[in-house]
């Protein structure tokens, strides 16, 4: 398409030309650029922005992980509340518990389907697998030996190894028990795994 000649006539012709091909903005493809007098973004402004947003992530990150770490705790403590009751119930029908099993195993006699087998034998939102402790020696026991006469722990095993999170036990404890380690139905057992004591 020609470019009308400049109107203005103090303008020679091939003046006017050259002042009409530099007045638009330069066109690429559909795109029109902006011309060399358009402001843009400076160096500063920029690292301000990244700096801002860097700081909004640091700060979101802690709570984020808060949320997990709860989310983690309820989950243990619903598994610990739904297993003991299971174990509880056999051990209210049969007048025993039942003998120990390895880590994630169903332990002889249990009902699969109250125990929810599939829960108990997968890994744990904090690794290691459920373990039925029946007679075990863990510390702080109250029977002879230092002994738990009936409790369920959380094992690490090859395939699930246990990641000892002393802020996520503390946050089990709050949510099944008296929000002390040391004291109470839920506590530190061998080796610092969790340990819900269901008879001393």
């Amino acid at each position: 398409m020609p470019i009308p000649p400049c109107q203005l006539p103090d303008h020679p012709p091939k003046m006017r030309a050259m002042t009409e091909l530099s007045r638009p903005s330069r066109l690429i493809g559909r795109q029109r650029l902006p011309r060399a007098g358009q402001r843009a973004f400076s160096v500063v402004e920029l690292m301000v922005a990244v700096l801002i947003i860097s700081m909004l992530f640091a700060a979101s990150v802690p709570a984020y992980q808060r949320i997990q770490r709860k989310a983690r705790a309820a989950s243990v403590a619903n598994d610990f509340r739904v297993f003991g009751g299971a174990f509880q119930a056999f051990a209210h029908e049969k007048g025993s518990w039942p003998a120990e099993a390895a880590p994630g195993v169903v332990p002889t006699g249990i009902n699969q389907q109250e125990l929810q087998a599939q829960f108990w034998s997968r890994a744990t939102p904090m690794g290691g697998k459920f373990d039925w402790e029946n007679n075990q020696i863990h510390p702080g026991g109250t029977s002879p030996g230092g002994r738990w006469r009936a409790a369920l722990a959380i094992t690490g095993t090859g395939e699930a190894p246990l990641v000892i999170d002393a802020d996520l036990m503390e946050e089990i404890d709050t949510v099944l028990d008296d929000g002390n380690l040391e004291t109470g139905n839920f506590r530190r057992g061998f080796g610092d795994c969790p340990l819900f004591i269901l008879e001393p």
